[in-house]
């Protein structure tokens, strides 16, 4: 039923890149410190960018568990699971690195990404949108996949919109003034975005 590698094949490749929802999941070096499980939609948000690395956009929200978490240790894993066609889980586990928007490297990394990559015959990429706080890219150690019998076969209906809206209220200054408040930061105190 299961299986082990320490790369991401093609075919594990093209899984992740089309799930339309996969789940992050971290924890910091404390014995009491707190695990955070988080989910990401993607709407062309990760990218497999050889057999031992991808990245994905992490979207601006309420906490940055990842983030502290990375800062701090760098371990991270990536699940993602089919919740229609045939069952399968794969998880990702590897060091993980936050390259924030604020970083030279951020929009290089961004445009590799299937919804901010070139499109135009100009060879134009598209705007990274503002809520787009960081790149978080893993660098594989471990890629499992094992059979996904109990998990529930779900209809997708398409991704929410209200992130991007809110985003979008915010503006530039108000996105820089929330990751200041709410970003800094992680629930346990340990140092998440930006320079605390």
């Amino acid at each position: 039923m299961g299986r082990v590698e320490d790369r991401i094949d093609p075919s594990t490749a093209a899984f992740l890149e089309a799930q339309p929802v996969f789940f992050v999941a971290s924890a910091p070096l404390a014995a009491d410190g707190r695990v955070n499980c988080s989910p990401k939609g993607n709407r062309g948000e990760l990218k497999v960018l050889g057999p031992r690395l991808l990245a994905y956009a992490d979207q601006t929200g309420s906490g940055a568990e990842t983030a502290a978490h990375l800062r701090e240790n760098g371990r991270l894993v990536l699940m993602a699971c089919a919740f229609s066609g045939p069952p399968r889980i794969v998880r990702v586990h590897g060091r993980g690195r936050v390259v924030e928007r604020a970083t030279p490297e951020f929009l290089d990394l961004a445009r590799q990404l299937p919804a901010f990559a070139p499109r135009s015959p100009d060879r134009t990429p598209p705007l990274v949108p503002a809520g787009v706080r960081a790149v978080v890219v893993l660098e594989v150690e471990r890629v499992s996949s094992s059979c996904g019998y109990g998990v529930p076969l779900l209809r997708f209906e398409g991704h929410r919109s209200q992130l991007d809206d809110w985003a979008e209220r915010k503006g530039p200054e108000g996105l820089a003034a929330y990751r200041a408040a709410k970003n800094a930061r992680s629930i346990d105190g340990l140092p998440a975005l930006g320079d605390p």
